[in-house]
C-alpha cells in the first residue's frame, strides 16, 4: 500500500482537532495535539483517541486519567505548540476534574482510563468520560493537511421553508412518525 495515498485518502475525512492533556511522569501537564478522536458509546459514556506509539504522550495514558479538549477556532496557535510547534505565549492551563485542561475550548471531555489497544504503529485510548464542559465556540477542523474553520454551506436558502429543518427539532426523541400507508397483510 503507498503509503503517500493512504494518508491522502484518510486525509480527505474532515475531522476535529483536540488536544489529549494528562499529566507526565514528574505531575507536570503534557498535552498532544489528536484529530484521531471519536465518540464510542453513550452507556456507558465512552470515548477514543488514537495517539502514535513515538507520542511521549502514550507513555503517561497508561491508566491515567486525561482529557479530551475539542479546540476552537481561535487555538490554531495551540494545536501548532502540542505539535511539536512551540507558541509564544503558551496556551493557558486550567486544573480538570481528571487531568490538567487547557482553557479556550470548544468543548473539555474529562475521562477516567478504560482500555487501551493495539493499533498497529498507533496506541488506541478508550477512556470513560466522568465530565464535559461545552462551549458555543466553533470547532477547529483539519482537512486535506491543513486546519480549517467550520461554516454553514453557502446555499443562499434557509432551512426554515422546509420541514426537515434542524431548528424545528426534526428526530428529536419525542418525535412519533406516521406511515404514509399501510402495508397490505
Amino acid at each position: 500500500m503507498d503509503q503517500r495515498r493512504l494518508r491522502d485518502a484518510f486525509g480527505s475525512f474532515a475531522t476535529g482537532v483536540t488536544v489529549v492533556t494528562c499529566r507526565n511522569g514528574e505531575g507536570r501537564p503534557h498535552g498532544a495535539t489528536v484529530n484521531a478522536f471519536t465518540a464510542v458509546s453513550l452507556e456507558p459514556a465512552l470515548c477514543q483517541v488514537t495517539l502514535a506509539r513515538r507520542s511521549k504522550a502514550c507513555q503517561y495514558l497508561d491508566g491515567a486519567g486525561f482529557a479530551v479538549n475539542v479546540l476552537a477556532a481561535a487555538q490554531l496557535h495551540t494545536a501548532l505548540h502540542f505539535a511539536g510547534r512551540p507558541q509564544e505565549p503558551e496556551p493557558e492551563w486550567a486544573d480538570g476534574p481528571t487531568a490538567p485542561a487547557l482553557v479556550g475550548n470548544a468543548a473539555t471531555i474529562s475521562c477516567r482510563p478504560w482500555r487501551t489497544y493495539d493499533g498497529g504503529d498507533h496506541l488506541i485510548v478508550i477512556g470513560e468520560v466522568d465530565h464535559l464542559d461545552v462551549t458555543d465556540a466553533e470547532p477547529l477542523v483539519f482537512h486535506a493537511g491543513a486546519f480549517r474553520e467550520l461554516r454553514a454551506p453557502e446555499t443562499g436558502v434557509h432551512w426554515a421553508g422546509s420541514l426537515d429543518c434542524p431548528e424545528a427539532g426534526w428526530f428529536d426523541a419525542s418525535a412519533a412518525f406516521t406511515p404514509l400507508r399501510r402495508r397490505a397483510a
